[in-house]
C-alpha cells in the first residue's frame, strides 16, 4: 500500500491519485459488486479530488482525504441505484456461526472466562499506529465478502442498519446478526495479529 504523507494541496496531482488507485477500487468494488460501477465511482472521486485541490490542507492524508471523497461517492451510487442482493448470498454459513457464537456466551449473555477476549494494548496508541491499520486491513480482507460489506457500509460509509437492510433486502435483526459477527471476527484477528503477538 502506498503511503502519501500530509502536505498541501499542491501534492494533489494525477500521479498522486494514480498511486492509490488501486486501493480505491478494491473498496469501491467490494462495496458495489460490480467492477463498472467501481470503476465510474472511482473516477468521478479522483476528478472531484483534481477539480477541488484547494480543500486539501494537509492536516490529513492525501490518502484518508480522497478516501473520504470516494466514501461518499459509493453511498451516492448506493442510494441513487438502490442496488439489492439475494437473501440467500447472504446468508453464508449462518448455522455454524450461530453456535460458535453461542459458545461465547454464558445463559446470561456475559463471555465464559475461558473464551473472553484478551485486553487490547492502549487505544490511542493503536491508533498512531500504522502497523495496527495495516493488520485490521489484513483481518478486514479476510473476512467473507458478504460480511465485509455490510460491515464497511455501517462503519465506513456511515449507513445506519434500517438504511443498510433497505439497499440489500435484510431484516434488521439479521444485519444486527452480520454486524456482530463481523466485529468477532475483527476482535479475533486482530487479538491474534496484533494485541496478542505484543505481548498484551
Amino acid at each position: 500500500m502506498v503511503k502519501i504523507s500530509p502536505a498541501s494541496s499542491a501534492d494533489v496531482t494525477a500521479a498522486a491519485l494514480l498511486a492509490i488507485r488501486k486501493d480505491m477500487l478494491r473498496f469501491a468494488e467490494l462495496q458495489l459488486r460490480d467492477a463498472h460501477a467501481a470503476e465510474d465511482v472511482v473516477q468521478d472521486a479522483v476528478e472531484a479530488a483534481l477539480r477541488s485541490t484547494s480543500a486539501f490542507s494537509g492536516r490529513a492524508s492525501l490518502k484518508t482525504w480522497v478516501f473520504a471523497i470516494l466514501k461518499n461517492k459509493i453511498a451516492d451510487h448506493l442510494r441513487q441505484h438502490k442496488h439489492t442482493a439475494p437473501l440467500s448470498s447472504l446468508a453464508g454459513d449462518e448455522d455454524e456461526w450461530g453456535q460458535k457464537l453461542e459458545a461465547l456466551f454464558n445463559d446470561k449473555g456475559f463471555w465464559r472466562p475461558e473464551m473472553r477476549p484478551a485486553p487490547w494494548p492502549d487505544p490511542e496508541e493503536s491508533l498512531s499506529n500504522q502497523q495496527f491499520w495495516r493488520v485490521f486491513e489484513a483481518c478486514l480482507d479476510h473476512l467473507p465478502a458478504h460480511i465485509a460489506r455490510i460491515f464497511m457500509m455501517r462503519e465506513f460509509l456511515g449507513f445506519d442498519s434500517a438504511e443498510i437492510c433497505e439497499q440489500l433486502g435484510l431484516t434488521l435483526r439479521n444485519c444486527h446478526v452480520i454486524l456482530h459477527r463481523a466485529r468477532v471476527r475483527l476482535r479475533g484477528c486482530l487479538g491474534e495479529g496484533w494485541g496478542q503477538s505484543r505481548g498484551s
